[in-house]
């Protein structure tokens, strides 16, 4: 099982409640189509349990998934 998720920002938050607004931004989202990686913990998930439906979630094996191989 993986310790990270790579979370993409798919859909926007126009029209969805305040805490969902919140929680797009506390994850880190500024833009659409912007992916970021987070840790797999009971609050990230809870956030984005929260969202499910403006974001995509894939499981990786490491935060430096975004970025490739940097060695």
């Amino acid at each position: 099982m993986s310790n990270w998720l790579k979370v993409t920002y798919v859909h926007s938050s126009i029209g969805a409640n305040y805490h969902q607004k919140r929680a797009i931004r506390a994850l880190g989202f500024r833009r659409l189509h912007q992916s970021r990686v987070v840790a797999d913990s009971p609050s990230s998930r809870g956030m984005l349990r929260n969202v499910m439906h403006l974001v995509k979630v894939e499981p990786t094996d490491a935060p430096t998934a975004l970025f490739g191989n940097q060695e």
